[in-house]
Formats: C-alpha cells, structure tokens, sequence
C-alpha cells in the first residue's frame, strides 16, 4: 500500500504524470514495433500500439506549452552558475540551460503549424527543436562527467551514471529523429526508438522513486 500511496501522490504532480504517460508511450512504441515485424497476424494490435503511443506523444507535446515560464525561471535562477566552484560544469550548464529555453518555443511553432495554426513549415521548426534538445542532452552528459571526476560520494556517482544513461539513450534518438543523412538519423526501426525511450524513461521513474524515498517504503 505504501507504494501504491506513493504512485499516487506522484501522479498528482505534473513531472509525476509526464514521467508515466512518456514510459507508457515508449512501452506502447516498443511492444507495438515488435508485433509489426512479427508479420500480418499481430500487425492490426502492433499498428493499434504505435497509434496509442503517437497519441501520448502528442499529449506531453501540448502539456509542454506551459513549461516555458517554469524554465525561464529556472535559467534565471540559475544565472551564469555562480555557485559552481567548476568554470567548466558551470559554462557547460549554462548553455544547457540556453538550449532547453530555445527548445520550448520552437517546438511550440511545430506544434502549431501541424495544428495549421501557423502558416509555416513545421519540418524545419521540429528539426530545431530536437537538435536544441540534442545539444541540452550532449552538455548535459558533459556536465555529468565533469562532476564525477570531482571525487562525489559513492551514492551521488550512481545517481550521475543512471543520469547519464538516461541522456544517453535519449540523444540516440534525439539523432534518429533529425533530418536522413547525418549519422543514423532515420535509421531506428520503431522498436528500437521504444526500446531506447523506455530505458531512458524507466531510469528516470527511478531515479524520481529513489528521491522520493519510494523504493524504501516499497521494501520495509
């Protein structure tokens, strides 16, 4: 029950539901892939499950037209790091925090123009948004790795690695999903964007429980 209480109270947060709702997707994009290859007999629920995943999809694309306030906030807060005693953590999060506030409204215009709200080509403003998303994964994990060669304690180097996976499966796709040509842009069959997604998306449940201190109530 104690966990159960804990999903709960998780679920009534915003961050909590997107956590659920972007691991359903992947799970949905994942199971959904696989079936389509088995051939004609599981394609009809295969093609069910990518629809249900596109679905959920597009459901975070429009709860994160409100997260620009929260994260220009958040960079002003932040400021240019002040408080890093590392220049280079501190220079690398900063443009971090510039690519995630570029992020936002691009991704907005793509929305938009899909949504025929816009007059503009919403291919190219989709492509700037996953590469601004690509960049904030690619310093993220050199801020990662910067910080764990500054002698952490053993409990926060485990919570830098689960990050860094997490960002590093993220950015195989944020590749895959630029435009055909540059490295294996294009190249991910379904399955494999799930696969990535929801090792991705389960790594950050966990680290979110761990925080939470979930995981200690669900043993005791």
């Amino acid at each position: 029950m104690a966990a159960l209480s804990g999903l709960a109270s998780a679920l009534e947060s915003y961050r909590g539901r997107d956590r659920l709702i972007r691991t359903l997707g992947y799970c949905c994009q994942l199971v959904g892939g696989v079936l389509v290859e088995q051939g004609p007999a599981r394609a009809d629920v295969g093609a069910r499950l990518l629809a249900v995943s596109s679905q959920l999809s597009g459901c975070r694309t429009i709860l994160r037209l409100f997260d620009d306030v929260a994260m220009f906030l958040y960079t002003k807060q932040y400021g240019l790091g002040a408080e890093e005693e590392d220049i280079l953590v501190r220079c690398v999060s900063v443009l971090g925090n510039l690519a995630d506030q570029l992020y936002y409204p691009c991704e907005h215009i793509a929305w938009a123009a899909d949504a025929r709200i816009l007059h503009v080509d919403s291919a190219r403003w989709w492509m700037l948004s996953t590469a601004f998303w690509g960049l904030s994964l690619l310093l993220g994990i050199a801020s990662q790795r910067s910080r764990s060669t500054r002698g952490a304690v053993e409990a926060r180097i485990q919570s830098e690695l689960v990050t860094l996976l997490s960002n590093l499966a993220d950015l195989a796709n944020a590749v895959h999903w630029l435009p055909p040509g540059f490295l294996w842009a294009g190249r991910f069959p379904p399955w494999l964007v799930g696969l990535l997604g929801t090792i991705s998306s389960l790594l950050s449940v966990f680290q979110a429980a761990r925080a939470s201190g979930w995981a200690g109530k669900a043993a005791s």
